[in-house]
């Protein structure tokens, strides 16, 4: 029997501005311990959809079900330690060392005015490790790069231990190198039961990850199932506007225009 969804979005309608809709009744089930993948042009509603699901943007109408349960009926601190949130690129106001700014993630699990404990700092150590960070865990983190930036963010997420992980656009700053690492600590925290959902405009780092495709056009779903079955040239040529031609090679789907 299915595991029922650890995510289900039912009708979901939102707009910045009443007359313009940004998501036009989004409906989704996103099954547990899955990397879902969103993908669309720019600009179709994706990054919306994450603040929605995790609860920093109210949609007009429609239905969250995180776990079987309402969004509504969750407690700020509740929803801290089941989903966490890797953004597109954040400001950090204060000079956190990069230990201090990965220590964040484990602040759901700390009081108002707790210290981290030793297995908070070692849950940090093991995330930095794991990012490749860990040589700069004593530097700056307002002075990293925008890669190395971005790996911070995805180190302070996996010390968060949620069980739900957004992440938009992942891998925008990363080179070759760091793409591979984030995809693959993406593998290991799917198999490890973690549901993954990550934004992406890049078809081919849909082919190379996700095992669920949910495709989106002007705030609304075109299509969404299985790799094999979503990622088609019809699809993506409906999504993106323009031809879209689907290869095989080697036992991977390869995308080109």
């Amino acid at each position: 029997m299915n595991a029922p969804p650890i995510l289900s979005l039912a009708d979901l309608q939102f707009g910045y501005v009443q007359a313009s809709p940004v998501l036009r009744g989004v409906s989704l089930d996103v099954p547990p311990g899955t990397i879902t993948a969103i993908l669309g042009p720019n600009g179709v509603g994706k990054t919306t959809l994450l603040r929605i699901i995790l609860g920093l943007l109210k949609p007009h109408a429609g239905k969250i079900l995180l776990d079987g349960k309402s969004q509504a009926d969750y407690s700020r601190w509740e929803m801290s330690r089941l989903i966490g949130l890797v953004p597109q690129s954040e400001y950090i106001p204060f000079d956190f060392s990069v230990l201090e700014f990965v220590l964040l993630g484990r602040a759901p699990y700390l009081g108002p005015l707790d210290l981290p404990r030793a297995q908070d700092r070692a849950r940090a150590r093991d995330a930095l490790r794991a990012m490749g960070l860990e040589h700069l865990r004593e530097r700056a983190a307002p002075s990293l790069s925008g890669g190395e930036r971005q790996l911070a963010m995805v180190a302070r997420a996996l010390a968060q231990q949620p069980r739900v992980l957004l992440l938009d656009e992942p891998t925008a700053h990363l080179d070759l190198s760091n793409r591979d690492r984030v995809l693959n600590v993406l593998r290991a925290q799917a198999r490890a039961g973690v549901t993954i959902v990550f934004t992406t405009h890049d078809p081919n780092l849909v082919a190379a990850v996700a095992g669920y495709v949910v495709l989106m056009r002007q705030g609304a779903l075109l299509a969404a199932g299985a790799l094999d079955a979503t990622l088609t040239e019809g699809n993506l040529t409906a999504t993106y506007g323009i031809p879209v031609r689907v290869m095989r090679w080697d036992g991977r789907l390869f995308v080109t225009s």
